[in-house]
């Protein structure tokens, strides 16, 4: 029995590992990964691997696994990649696992800086990116530091900007709170939705030379052919619709392309390599084939897959509105819990306050009560006294009639007895006004002792009072209202593919698209103040030879569907003629 053969396929976030038969093709290769990852998309997708001489190429289907050029390693290495890019990312990706691998795979190609992206985009998408794998901004469990470990922005953005990793992580947080509530399949889609209108996004580069040997770059992407500069992989300076071309050929080393229209010339460019040409054919094949698929109606199988993303979205919309709903539900439960907490502690104080106006109205009792019973002391002394004084006053009555009596028996002694008289009369007199004194003290005493029992009564009835009131009930508590609611070298070196452009409506609406900034204010407001931020803090003198072409045509006006419109002008012969000039 043939031993069988160990291969390893890495994908954007795992790896998986097979043992496959010497018989094995490439596409029962292909079928097992997609199987295992559960991919139905498969039209994007396909396996690359190192050949013998070092080059990447993908792993042809219709052959042999081991009769192509695979780099002899134990187990045999192959990446799990997208080879084609949709125009439009939230129009043709339905399953959440083709949006994922996408999102990470050209998350890798502007963190590598294989595709250009602006500083003030690259902090945007990366809180969009830190969205999709935290979810939202929390601030308890995302503390200072939760970012700096995480590759999050190019290389080339960090160095033209005089900024710490902390100042980063800051800049990055404060717009990963703006997506609070957006789940992070969203954010995946957010992020690729801008991506997409990055100029170098899907598009595959080769070095080619035009007749006059000018060295150029080919670029093919989803839309078409495009033509570029050496030096300029931004802004293609000729470009040619997949609408325009109904025949790809290649012979050894010349490429050449047939337009439908029979007036224009071939269109005939020059690879370095036979292998380079059939990799442009694949490729524009491959691209042409999914221009085409797109513009006609969606298969059963399309449509089956749209309407079961379309439930799968709908049901973890309705799961993310209950989660909501109960997170309301316990922020409520937790205000009337903290109510009630304030509550309790405000009734506390008051009875603390009661029982301190409680033990203070008793001991003001005490003291009314020791108050009235010395008033009382002092008036039974001062009856006493006016008693004591009654009694001499009589006395001395008695005495003064007694010697009245006497007066007249006792002539001799006249003027001794008229000094004892006056005498006693002027002692009846200090002593009639003690009394009177005496009196009136103790009527002032009297009314003293009645205004302290008077006091006392008072006293006890406010004291009774505090005793049986009941505390006053607590406050309602506040409710919110809730809402219910490569391969070797082949022996024959030409190649030819027919292309199919009939039964198709609209060819080029991708000629009036807009970029995502353009068509979402809110994008197009953080961009903004992206911008004006990192403007402060930008190195100028480390600015890229992208970077300024970049900023030119930011100045000018342009980005990829202006230029895309642009380059596209005139007839195809003009456009041939145009290339052949450069």
């Amino acid at each position: 029995m043939p031993k069988a053969v160990n291969v390893r396929v890495t994908t954007m976030d795992a790896e998986l590992e097979f043992a496959i038969q010497p018989s094995t093709t490439g596409k029962q290769l292909f079928d097992q990964v997609v199987k295992t990852v559960g991919i139905r998309e498969v039209w994007y997708f396909g396996l690359q691997y190192m050949d013998g001489k070092g080059y990447y190429t993908w792993l042809k289907l219709d052959k042999k696994v081991s009769s192509q050029d695979v780099k002899k390693e134990n187990p045999l290495q192959f990446k799990f990649r997208a080879k084609f890019f949709p125009e439009d990312v939230s129009e043709e990706l339905i399953q959440e696992i083709t949006q994922k691998l996408f999102f990470l795979q050209v998350k890798e190609g502007i963190l590598s800086d294989e595709v250009y992206c602006p500083p003030e985009t690259a902090v945007l998408l990366a809180s969009y990116s830190v969205q999709a794998k935290f979810g939202d901004y929390n601030k308890e469990a995302h503390q200072p530091g939760y970012l700096l470990s995480e590759r999050l922005l190019p290389h080339r953005v960090q160095e033209q900007h005089k900024l710490s990793r902390e100042q980063w992580e800051e800049r990055i947080q404060v717009w990963h709170e703006e997506h609070h509530g957006m789940l992070k399949e969203d954010a995946i889609m957010e992020y690729l939705k801008i991506g997409q209108d990055l100029e170098m996004y899907g598009v595959n580069y080769f070095d080619i030379k035009n007749k006059k040997g000018t060295e150029l770059w080919l670029g093919v992407d989803a839309l078409g052919l495009n033509i570029y500069e050496k030096e300029d992989k931004l802004t293609p300076k000729i470009g040619f619709p997949w609408s325009e071309i109904r025949n790809i050929s290649f012979n050894d080393k010349k490429f050449i392309i047939k337009p439908i229209d029979k007036k224009s010339p071939d269109f005939v460019f020059y690879a370095a390599r036979l292998r380079i040409n059939k990799r442009i054919l694949q490729l524009c094949m491959g691209n042409h084939e999914l221009y085409m698929r797109r513009r006609k109606p969606d298969t059963i199988e399309v449509q089956q897959m749209k309407a079961q993303a379309r439930e799968e979205k709908q049901q973890k919309q309705m799961e993310k509105a209950q989660l909501e709903k109960e997170k309301k539900k316990r922020e409520v439960i937790e205000r009337e819990k903290d109510q009630m907490e304030r509550e309790k502690q405000d009734l506390m104080m008051r009875l603390y306050q009661f029982e301190e106006k409680t033990k203070k109205a008793e001991k003001d009792l005490q003291d009314q009560v020791q108050r009235a019973m010395m008033l009382e002391q002092e008036r039974r002394r001062a009856e006493e006294e006016a008693a004591r004084l009654e009694a001499e006053r009589q006395a001395a009555l008695l005495a003064k009639e007694e010697l009245a009596r006497h007066a007249e028996d006792q002539q001799k002694g006249q003027e001794q007895l008229a000094a004892e008289l006056a005498e006693h009369t002027a002692k009846i007199t200090l002593l009639e006004e003690a009394k009177r004194r005496k009196e009136e003290e103790a009527e002032s005493w009297q009314l003293r002792a009645m205004e302290a029992q008077d006091d006392l009564i008072k006293t006890k009835e406010e004291l009774h009072m505090v005793m049986t009131a009941p505390p006053p009930p607590p406050p309602p508590p506040m409710y919110e209202p809730l809402d219910d609611n490569s391969d070797s070298e082949e022996n024959a070196s030409t190649n030819s593919a027919e292309l199919q452009t009939e039964d198709i409506s609209d060819h080029r609406y991708e000629e009036d698209r807009l970029t995502e900034a353009e068509k979402n204010e809110r994008v197009q407001k953080q961009l903004k103040a992206l911008t004006s931020e990192l403007a402060h803090a930008r190195d100028e003198s480390k600015n890229t030879q992208n970077d300024l072409l970049h900023s030119e045509n930011v100045r000018a006006g342009r980005d990829k569907y202006k230029t895309l419109r642009q380059i596209r002008q005139g007839n195809t012969k003009q456009r041939i003629d145009e290339f052949e000039s450069l």
